[in-house]
């Protein structure tokens, strides 16, 4: 299926924007640009549709107003400052042309922990999920300000592929400064362009050759990556060009694109996530009403845990028994044991009064669980 077709049929989008889009030549922002963006966004979003926000543009925007060097290297510290003077100018700017729609942004600041660390990684989850459920669009970049060099994503092309799969959502579009890719650089008159991906190979590899621009830390090198990441995911992936106006409109008019194709969906691939690639920390016994609940697709509460063992704490893998020590299934805890003990055998209104916080009223939600293929 064409890319043009499918990106209609998307529910949930990731659009990523690089540095070369949003910040002119002179280190200020493309303010038509962007108003044209955000008028394709809310085109979107009255057909329905999710939408997230993954921009670069902080540095090459802070540079501009501390009378630096748009190509000067910047030492950590430098680099961390200019991020924190130019963030306020990106989403100043991006939060102005969103107001002009009437639609509301809320802005997050990640680091590569907040996607790898599975405390981290539900918070983050769960806050952009309560954003999407109200209407707002969240607008991420990396923390620059607090990033350090080992631990930062050095470009916002995989961070954009992280957050894609975080939130499981099932569309990643890459807006660059080129519309795909090619078997050799573009402008070479031999070049190929490739519309279609399913499997990231070595051939497909080599064709990724750093993209030449001003600001950009990324380029198609780690798009590729990013590719793998999200189709990893269940997520398909586009790049295409986001030079002119009205980019995604332009988009699914039949601009022309790189589609890459996942096997799996969003949705399937964090299941096999959660069954086959974390380790379990602790268990969990539950009662024949919990068990039932379970196997008719429903979350685990509180009210059906009978007793709890091991070492886990919020976010980690748990297995789930019945009462003759079957598994039946295994899932994400929004509690630690400690916590799970407290509440065991109570209703989720108690939940507050016990723990002195209000949690989660699941302890293992529907969205983090998979039946086993033992339960019965």
């Amino acid at each position: 299926m064409a890319a043009i077709e499918q990106i209609k049929g998307y529910k949930n989008i990731v659009i990523k924007i690089g540095s070369s889009l949003i910040v002119d030549e002179t280190g200020s922002i493309r303010a038509q640009w962007l108003r044209s963006l955000v008028k394709d966004v809310s085109e979107l979003k009255k057909n329905s549709k999710n939408v997230i926000i993954v921009t670069s543009g902080a540095i090459a925007l802070g540079k501009n107003i501390l009378n630096l060097k748009k190509n000067e290297k910047l030492k950590l510290d430098m680099a961390q400052g200019t991020a924190a003077v130019g963030q306020i100018e990106l989403i100043s700017a991006i939060k102005n042309a969103f107001s002009e729609e009437n639609i509301k942004v809320a802005q997050l600041l990640l680091t590569i922990e907040d996607t790898e660390r599975r405390r981290r990684y539900l918070n983050a989850r769960n806050t952009i999920s309560m954003l999407i459920d109200n209407g707002v669009v969240p607008i991420i970049n990396e923390n620059d300000t607090v990033a350090t060099s080992e631990i930062r994503y050095g470009d916002n092309d995989r961070l954009a592929a992280r957050v894609t799969t975080m939130a499981s959502f099932d569309c990643l579009v890459i807006l660059s400064d080129v519309d795909g890719i090619y078997t050799m650089p573009p402008e070479n008159a031999n070049a190929v362009h490739i519309p279609e991906i399913t499997n990231i190979t070595k051939e497909i590899q080599s064709m990724a050759k750093t993209t030449k621009n001003d600001y950009g830390s990324g380029g198609m090198i780690t798009k590729i990556e990013a590719a793998r990441i999200a189709m990893d995911g269940g997520a398909n992936m586009i790049i295409a060009s986001g030079k002119e106006q009205n980019p995604i409109k332009a988009l699914m008019d039949g601009g022309k694109n790189s589609h890459f194709i996942a096997k799996t969906t969003p949705h399937l691939a964090r299941k096999k996530w959660i069954s086959g690639m974390l380790t379990p920390n602790g268990k969990i016994y539950i009662d024949d009403g919990a068990k039932a609940a379970l196997l008719k697709g429903r979350s685990l509460l509180p009210a059906g845990i009978v007793s709890a063992e091991g070492k886990f704490e919020r976010g980690d893998a748990i297995i789930i028994f019945d009462k003759d020590q079957n598994e039946i299934a295994r899932g994400l805890s929004a509690y630690s044991v400690d916590d799970t003990l407290s509440i065991k055998g109570k209703n989720s209104e108690e939940i507050e009064q016990i723990l002195g916080y209000r949690g989660r009223t699941a302890l293992v939600h529907r969205d983090d669980l998979v039946i086993s293929d033992t339960g019965n």
